[in-house]
């Protein structure tokens, strides 16, 4: 068994507190700008274009910058790169608070990406020098995925309260004090740790690792918003070409900033494979469920996003579930069980109609928090565990990136699905009579059709809502389905794939192996 002196003490879970702060901070402003937009909106008056990069840069940055970030913080020092980003990240947070104009806006939120990439894999990596003992770890990752899914969820209700009080730029002044006590606190309670042995940074496999990641999730995302048009394909294929290049690249380096050989061990890719998965189920759904919130039950935006809390709590039940469960069953049935309590969860809201009660939404997002919350953990676990010490924040960024490709996918593939399923069930119910626009509006969305049934005569205006909102709730039906089926499918592979692991109290534990990296 592990050694004791092996244990993390009091320093280390303060330690893990304050890297949870900027997990929380990171995932909450993807979603903290979504009751701003009307109060900026009408300050600022930025044109439809600069409205969606202003939304939408913060994201692509993080999720381009991440695989370079990870590396980055192998070689300089973990600690260092996480404390040069939150001060970064703290300005740039100020920038935008203050911005007198979209364009300084939109280039504070790229700078707020950037800085937001440095913090994902250096806290994660850090979690591994923090914990030896694996069943720590395994809690520690635990509370800091749920630090992740806990920020995006309070996010929107963050945002409401804010602008309830103040201006706008209130929402991005909350994260100025947070970083000032990670800046604080991280110098005191963070080791340093950096990998002596490498060689100089790869700049040009950072530029080609950007010049892939961006255009493919930008290329995604049109495909969702705007289906195969011509600049989908192209940003696409584009990245693609430049991702082959990049790999190829990669695979004759000593010392590159992505190790494709880290996808050699099963262990690693079913790992990364297992993570995407399920992020692609969530963000499929994600683009639903506050819409049925909102547009099927009437409910305001921070009433919908308080009724959204009490799922949440099942996810603190899965990292239970799964920390103690993998002392005595092997991981692989664990994770495979969380992925069957999820899909059971998807299912659950296949049940869902236009009069359901609340009881429904609450129960399957419950089941589905647990099931996630026990396989997050324990993949992320895997994930850290299988790379080498010095190479832990880079498998951490790959980790990331994995999951944000998958939740880009969810969103493009599960939102064309469902909006398809809509536009065949709502044709028939919208009045031929109306004027071209509208008629387009009411068929393309729900937002849509309730914005044109509000012109229209009091009956006729209601039978096309209602028409509308049952169209939706198919759309909604088709996709938690498709969902389920995708979790039951990854539970197999997952199972099948890393069944080769033992329990923990089959394993003899050892303590972080020697290696050349340094620690400070």
């Amino acid at each position: 068994m592990t050694d004791a002196a092996t244990k993390a003490g009091w320093k280390e879970w303060i330690g893990l507190a304050v890297l949870v702060l900027p997990c929380l901070l990171v995932s909450m402003d993807l979603s903290v700008l979504f009751f701003a937009l009307p109060f900026l909106s009408a300050d600022l008056a930025p044109s439809g274009t600069q409205l969606l990069w202003i939304m939408d840069i913060y994201g692509f940055l993080l999720a381009g910058m991440l695989i370079t970030m990870g590396s980055l913080g192998d070689r300089i020092g973990r600690r260092r790169l996480l404390l040069a980003g939150a001060a970064t990240f703290g300005l740039a947070s100020i920038l935008a608070a203050y911005s007198t104009s979209a364009g300084m806006l939109i280039a504070s939120r790229a700078l707020l990406g950037v800085a937001g990439a440095t913090l994902a894999p250096s806290t994660l990596a850090l979690i591994r020098n923090l914990f030896h003992d694996s069943a720590q770890r395994r809690s520690a990752i635990g509370i800091w995925t749920a630090g992740f899914a806990g920020g995006a969820m309070l996010g929107p209700i963050v945002g409401g309260l804010l602008l309830e009080h103040f201006w706008w730029g209130s929402v991005f002044l909350l994260n100025v004090p947070i970083m000032v006590l990670l800046l604080v606190a991280g110098r005191a309670l963070l080791p340093e740790f950096r990998d002596s042995g490498s060689s100089r940074f790869d700049l040009l496999g950072a530029l080609l690792s950007l010049a892939f990641v961006l255009p493919v999730i930008y290329g995604i995302k049109k495909l969702a918003e705007d289906g195969l048009g011509p600049m989908a394909v192209l940003a696409l294929v584009g990245g693609l070409v430049v991702g082959v290049v990049f790999v190829r690249r990669q695979k004759g380096l000593a010392d590159p900033v992505l190790d494709v050989r880290l996808f050699r061990d099963r262990t690693f890719s079913a790992s990364i494979a297992t993570n995407a998965l399920t992020m692609f189920a969530l963000a499929g759904l994600s683009l639903y469920s506050s819409q049925y919130l909102q547009l099927v039950l009437g409910m305001r935006p921070l009433t919908a996003a308080l009724w959204s809390l009490p799922s949440f709590l099942g996810m603190p039940i899965g990292v239970a579930f799964a920390t103690v469960a993998t002392r005595r069953i092997r991981p692989a049935y664990v994770i495979g069980a969380g992925l069957l309590v999820a899909a059971l969860g998807f299912a659950m809201l296949t049940q869902l109609e236009v009069d359901s009660s609340l009881a429904v939404i609450l129960a399957g997002g419950a089941a589905m928090a647990a099931g996630v919350g026990a396989v997050a953990t324990l993949v992320t676990d895997l994930v850290v565990a299988a790379a080498p010490p010095e190479r832990a924040g880079a498998a951490s960024a790959l980790s990331e990136t994995g999951a944000e490709f998958g939740g880009a996918l969810g969103i493009a593939v599960l939102g064309s699905v469902g909006v398809a399923a809509y536009r065949a069930n709502v044709g028939a119910a919208v009045p031929a009579s109306l004027p071209a626009e509208a008629l387009n509006a009411a068929r393309e969305t729900l937002g849509g059709a309730a914005e044109v049934a509000r012109g229209l005569p009091e009956r006729v205006g209601e039978a096309l809502l209602r028409a509308a909102r049952e169209a939706f709730v198919d759309g909604l039906q088709l996709t938690t389905a498709i969902g389920s089926a995708i979790m039951v499918a990854a539970a197999v592979v997952a199972t099948i794939m890393l069944r080769h692991l033992r329990p923990e109290s089959d394993q003899d534990v050892p303590s972080e192996p020697v290696t050349t990296a340094r620690h400070e």
